[in-house]
């Protein structure tokens, strides 16, 4: 397990992703398609608990990254106002929307996406690894 805590501002987002990126780099058979839609899911989760959780007041955030031979999971804590991704509607991609995109890229990328608000929030995300076929 990795675990990780970084203060609620947007100056400490990159260190966060590179601690992402860095792992998806200890996954066996990872892809870069995978490190790709991995970074790409937590770095938006970030931006929504930084810019829309209270900022600076939500205080610190927690970052767990669990590495399984079948997957790898995240887990962002935080403290600041709460916010379920999942009940974002799904945008209207023909009209190319500019923002309000992050929960749909979240949603997308990952295979599995768990939220509980309290003390703390936590959202969960889970990303599988595919199997390599024979053919």
């Amino acid at each position: 397990m990795i675990r990780a805590s970084i203060p609620g501002r947007l100056e400490y987002r990159d260190l966060a992703i590179r601690l992402v990126a860095s792992a998806c780099k200890l996954v066996p058979r990872g892809t870069e398609d995978f490190a790709n839609e991995v970074v790409s899911a937590f770095s938006e989760a970030l931006n929504n608990v930084i810019l829309h959780g209270s900022g600076e007041a939500a205080g610190e955030i927690e970052i767990e990254i669990e590495l399984r031979e079948d997957r790898l999971m995240i887990r962002l804590m935080d403290h600041g106002q709460a916010f379920d991704p999942r009940t974002v509607p799904r945008p209207d991609l023909d009209s190319l929307p500019e923002t309000g995109l992050g929960a749909f890229i979240i949603q997308s990328f990952m295979d599995e996406v768990a939220y509980t608000g309290g003390t703390p929030n936590t959202l969960s995300m889970t990303k599988r690894l595919k199997r390599a076929t024979n053919r």
